[in-house]
């Protein structure tokens, strides 16, 4: 959030003043008079200018668009990306030639920079700021993924009957997992260990 305050005869013009300084627009900003002023009397008594505090907040968008563009430029991926404003999140989608790195085995080289987008642009915005980066629809189909194994693995643990620990996954992943088998009258799961190895286990309902 950038802010500045200035000075003028009347607190318009000290708003005036301030606006330009920022190069912003007056509905873009956040005013607080510092002073209203007063007029000299008679030329007796001399006047007291206006004072304001003008804050410009920052714009999640412009920050997350800024900090992927140079993300990418210290990576040397040859990828282009578009962000839009889905309900309370910001989403960034990443097509090229080098998407596949960006994403990383399993996505972990996604997720990586997912976090890291997350605490720079919310520490720049002194706010949370839900950022979901996203790859020529990888997050769709790994979801998908998920979902079959998580009805696969569930069948071998009815048949077996023997409880089966899956691979760490990142939060959102094991959320899939629970989510597709929260009503599998067979199977039951719950999350062991510490991140960043915190895995899902499919145990049989007895």
């Amino acid at each position: 959030m950038r802010w500045v305050e200035a000075e003028g005869n009347t607190v318009e013009e000290a708003v005036e003043a301030a606006l330009q300084e920022l190069g912003a627009k007056r509905d873009q900003v956040e005013v607080d008079v510092l002073d209203a002023g007063a007029r000299g009397f008679l030329g007796i008594f001399k006047g007291r200018p206006a004072r304001v505090r003008v804050r410009l907040p920052a714009n999640p968008g412009v920050l997350l668009e800024d900090f992927l563009r140079d993300v990418v430029r210290a990576m040397g991926l040859d990828v282009s990306f578009h962000i839009e404003r889905s309900g309370e999140y910001w989403r960034a989608e990443f097509a090229g030639p080098d998407v596949r790195i960006l994403i990383g085995r399993r996505g972990d080289t996604l997720d990586a920079l997912q976090l890291l987008v997350n605490l720079a642009v919310s520490r720049r915005c002194e706010e949370r700021v839900r950022v979901i980066l996203d790859a020529e629809g990888y997050r769709e189909r790994r979801e998908e993924t998920l979902r079959r194994l998580a009805r696969r693995v569930s069948e071998r643990v009815r048949r077996s009957k023997k409880d089966i620990a899956l691979e760490p996954m990142t939060p959102q992943e094991r959320r899939v997992i629970h989510m597709e088998l929260q009503e599998n009258p067979w199977v039951y799961t719950i999350s062991q260990g510490e991140e960043p190895y915190r895995k899902v286990v499919v145990c049989l309902r007895r």
